[in-house]
């Protein structure tokens, strides 16, 4: 099992700044980046056209460290202390939903750990210290 924990920064629709503003700050290198637009349709979610040029997903890396961003979807309200959340990715998804579990007590789910068309199993939650985690599995479903 593999196991890492990586910043993921939540923009209010400037997420394409931040990017570029990274790559000259810091270096970075794009590895991925994603739309709204991009993503699979999903008639029972259609996606709003003033979503369709956010940024749904990047990745970043700076030196040895993934860095992640996403514009918050529209109709989402960001809340200090939610700008920063932390990503935790592993390749095992007993494990993802053993750390999902764990973080939920006395916290706050906020999107349940469930298969998504990017993961076996993805979930947002908060902890009872209001640090907002995302658990990613790795892997094909």
């Amino acid at each position: 099992m593999t196991m890492r924990l990586s910043p993921y920064l939540m923009m209010n629709g400037n997420a394409k700044e931040a990017i570029q503003f990274y790559e000259k700050a810091l270096g970075a290198k794009v590895l991925f980046n994603q739309t709204f637009g991009e993503m699979p349709e999903n008639p029972e979610f259609p996606i709003p056209e003033e979503a369709k040029e956010l940024v749904s997903h990047a990745m970043l890396k700076v030196g040895e460290t993934d860095l992640m961003f996403s514009d918050m979807f529209p109709g989402q309200t960001s809340q200090t202390g939610d700008q920063v959340t932390i990503c935790i990715s592993t390749n095992d998804i007993e494990k993802s939903k053993q750390i999902f579990e764990y973080l939920s007590q006395d916290g706050q789910v906020k999107m349940p750990l469930q298969e998504a068309f990017f993961s076996p199993a993805y979930g947002i939650v908060s902890d009872k210290f209001g640090v907002t985690f995302q658990i990613y599995t790795e892997g094909q479903q």
